[in-house]
C-alpha cells in the first residue's frame, strides 16, 4: 500500500500543475490521479502544513520534521528532473574527488605542499590563525585587555580565514532546516563541526547525498540539540556571522594600519603571492566558490521556509554571497522549520 503516500520531493513537485484550485504552499502528503472533479468524487484525502498525510484516506502520524512545498515556476531546483540530478550527484562527487587529491594529496599543485608534507611553517600559521579566530584576541588586545596576546599575523590572511570561518557559520541553520537533510543519513552535527573547523570537503557530499532517492521506510529524523539552537538562534546567528564577515573584509583593508602591511594595493599583492604560494590560503579560494554555488541553491530549495512577506527579497538576494544566507536567517519562519 506504500504507493499510496506521496512524500514531496524534487521529482514529484513539477507534475503538479498550478492551475489546480490548491494552494501552492500547502503541503501535499497525498497522491493525486484523475481530474478535479474526479477528486471530489473520491474520499477526501488530509491536507496539512503541519501534520501527518495520509494513506488511502488514513491519516498518518507526524513523525519529523515537514517535508519540502510544492515549487512553482522560478522556485523549481535544478535538480529536479532525475537525469540532471543523476548528472548533478556525479559532478558533486567528481569534485569532492578532485578536492580531495588536488588540494590533500597530490605535490602538484602549484601552490605549497601536500598534506603529507606539510611544513612547519604552514602548521604555525594555521595555529596563529586559529589563535586570532573571529579577531577575539585582536580586538581583546586593542582596548588593552592582554591575557593572551595575539599572534601578529598579515591582515589579508586574518581576514581570508575569518571571511570564510564566519560563513560556514551562517551555513549551520540552513543545513538543519534544509527540507532534503533526511536523505543525508549521517549525522548532521558532526558534519557541520567537521565543516566549521577543518574544511569544506565535508560539504560537498552532502549537497550530493541530499539527492538521493527518497527512502520511504526512513522515519525523518528528530532535531539535534544542536540543531534546535542553531535554528530557534537564526536570527543571531546570522547576525553573528554577518558581522564576522564584515569585520573580516574591514580588516583586510584596515586592520593592523599601524604595523606596517602597507596600503590597499600592498595588500593586494601580498594575497596573490599568499594565494600563489601557500596551500591553505588556495583552499579558502576554493571554499569561497563552492560556497557561492551552494548558497543560492540550498536558499532556492528551501524558500518556503521563510516568512510570507520576506519571499521575494530572499529570493532576489540568494546570489549575493554572505547577504542571502544573512536575509534567509533574518527572514526564517520557524514555525515551518520546528
Amino acid at each position: 500500500m506504500a504507493w499510496g503516500l506521496l512524500l514531496c520531493s524534487n521529482l514529484t513537485a513539477p507534475h503538479l500543475h498550478p492551475s489546480s484550485a490548491l494552494p501552492s504552499q500547502i503541503l501535499l502528503h497525498g497522491c493525486f490521479r484523475g481530474t478535479p472533479a474526479a477528486w471530489r468524487s473520491r474520499r477526501r484525502p488530509t491536507i496539512s502544513g503541519r501534520s501527518g498525510g495520509f494513506l488511502l484516506g488514513r491519516r498518518l502520524p507526524f513523525r519529523g520534521p515537514a517535508p519540502c512545498t510544492v515549487k512553482k515556476g522560478n522556485d523549481v531546483s535544478p535538480a529536479e528532473g532525475w537525469p540532471s540530478r543523476r548528472m548533478l550527484q556525479a559532478a558533486l562527487w567528481a569534485a569532492e574527488a578532485v578536492y580531495i587529491l588536488w588540494l590533500f594529496l597530490l605535490p602538484y599543485a602549484p601552490q605549497g605542499d601536500p598534506v603529507w608534507a606539510i611544513k612547519l611553517d604552514t602548521i604555525n600559521d594555521i595555529a596563529g590563525l586559529s589563535l586570532n579566530f573571529f579577531f577575539i584576541l585582536p580586538l581583546l588586545n586593542t582596548v588593552g585587555i592582554h591575557v593572551l596576546e595575539a599572534p601578529v599575523l598579515h591582515p589579508m590572511a586574518e581576514g581570508l580565514f575569518n571571511f570564510v570561518i564566519g560563513w560556514t557559520l551562517l551555513f549551520a541553520p540552513l543545513l538543519f532546516t534544509d527540507c532534503q537533510r533526511d536523505r543525508y543519513k549521517g549525522s548532521l552535527d558532526l558534519l557541520w563541526g567537521f565543516q566549521m573547523f577543518l574544511t569544506n570537503t565535508f560539504l560537498i557530499p552532502y549537497m550530493a547525498m541530499r539527492l538521493n532517492d527518497i527512502d520511504v521506510k526512513h522515519s525523518p529524523s528528530k532535531q539535534s540539540q544542536l540543531g534546535l539552537l542553531m535554528t530557534n538562534g537564526a536570527s543571531f546567528v546570522g547576525i553573528a556571522g554577518g558581522t564576522v564577515c564584515l569585520i573580516s573584509t574591514l580588516w583586510t583593508i584596515f586592520g593592523r594600519s599601524n604595523m606596517g602591511f602597507g596600503g590597499i594595493a600592498d595588500r593586494w599583492e601580498f594575497l596573490e603571492r599568499y594565494v600563489g604560494s601557500e596551500r591553505l590560503a588556495y583552499a579558502f579560494i576554493w571554499d569561497i566558490c563552492l560556497y557561492a554555488i551552494f548558497q543560492p541553491w540550498l536558499i532556492g530549495d528551501n524558500l518556503q521556509n521563510v516568512k510570507k512577506n520576506n519571499e521575494q527579497i530572499v529570493r532576489n538576494l540568494r546570489f549575493i554571497p554572505v547577504v542571502g544566507l544573512v536575509a534567509y536567517l533574518l527572514s526564517l519562519d520557524k514555525e515551518n522549520v520546528l
